[in-house]
């Protein structure tokens, strides 16, 4: 008996030890009733719930374990859904948004596989209304969806400075299908550079304020989305940002330079200027000015207001209002994924409601 006892235990502590572990889930949904108008010669406006509401809708999972020797292991997997019909978004991928895992030490945090951006984190506190109805992801849609495939990324924080790059073999393995979906996956025998992306980041924080810059190269491939048609072919954008916060408002300005080196070249900007002001612990307003020009092309400027209310600490009811003033040359919606005619202004509004979980 005693032989036996031995042996079990012995071969107790032969199973590895693990750390402690956790694994949740999280989400956004997301909708509502929207309504512009011009949308056709004749003056027509459209009426409904739209694809792409205040927010994305979304759910997720999420873990970590300690591995001791302060190390800790990590995974996100996070879907992008539509409300209004139950489809899937982001080129129709089930974890679309995010799908990756890591380590985080004293020495920052290696993620492995789909994530976002430095050019997404860069906007993430300089831009009040983020990705919205009514926001100046109109004018670029790839501000609210700047996610790559294939990706290693490196994020570090020391005494108030944050330094971070991404670097992916193949940035789009979806599509094309919607604004996040390029049909770019890269990875090409003999061709390195086909598809590839890479981006940085470097920021200073203090107890209120931030001042951010970041850089995001793409290359083209085979028979991807246009414009970036080819490997020789590249996208630029250079981002600079700050937010400060005052009092019950946060304020946050920023600069969007885009280059486009394709069978054409095209540059543009995008100026923008958000303030968010608590009124009451319930009842937020913010509101943005957006002005977009592209070199010797179109111009046009977004004005937004937004209005939110808690009804809890996980659901609110929200108003947003607004109006997008086109150039001569330019049709750029109101309205995420609307459209408008050349030339016309445009006014449109959303009655939403939201829950996070």
């Amino acid at each position: 008996m005693r032989k036996y006892a031995l042996m079990a235990s012995l071969a107790v502590l032969a199973v590895p030890t693990h750390g402690q572990g956790s694994v949740s889930m999280y989400g956004i949904v997301d909708t509502g009733v929207s309504y512009y108008d011009r949308v056709t010669a004749a003056g027509g406006t459209s009426l409904g719930m739209p694809v792409l509401p205040g927010v994305p809708s979304r759910f997720g999972f999420r873990g970590s374990e300690d591995l001791g020797g302060n190390l800790k292991a990590f995974f996100v997997l996070e879907n992008g859904f539509a409300t209004n019909d139950g489809s899937l978004s982001d080129g129709g991928r089930l974890f679309g948004r995010l799908a990756n895992l890591g380590v985080v030490s004293p020495y920052g945090k290696l993620t492995l596989g789909r994530q976002a951006t430095m050019t997404m984190l860069a906007l993430g506190k300089v831009d009040v209304l983020g990705p919205s109805i009514h926001s100046m992801g109109n004018f670029d849609t790839y501000l609210p969806n700047a996610h790559s495939d294939n990706t290693i990324g490196y994020l570090g924080t020391f005494r108030g400075i944050t330094v971070g790059a991404t670097y992916s073999f193949g940035r789009d393995a979806a599509g094309p299908d919607g604004p996040s979906a390029t049909n770019c996956p890269g990875e090409v025998p003999g061709d390195f550079v086909a598809c590839r992306q890479y981006s940085a980041m470097l920021a200073y924080d203090a107890e209120s304020f931030r001042v951010v810059g970041s850089y995001d190269v793409m290359r083209g491939g085979a028979g991807a989305s246009a414009p970036l048609t080819s490997p020789a072919y590249v996208d630029t954008r250079t981002l600079l940002g700050s937010y400060a916060q005052i009092g019950a408002t946060t304020i946050g300005v920023g600069w969007v330079r885009r280059n486009t080196a394709a069978a054409t070249h095209v540059q543009s900007d995008i100026v923008f200027v958000g303030s968010a002001w608590s009124a009451t612990p319930a009842l937020t307003i913010d509101t943005q000015v957006s002005r977009y020009v592209q070199r010797r092309e179109a111009a046009a400027t977004l004005l937004v207001a937004r209005a939110n209310y808690l009804l809890s600490i996980r659901t609110k009811v929200y108003l947003s209002v607004g109006y997008m003033f086109n150039g001569q040359l330019a049709a750029y919606p109101v309205a995420s994924g609307g459209s408008v005619m050349t030339g016309a202004n445009q006014f449109g509004t959303m009655l939403g409601l939201q829950q996070r979980f």
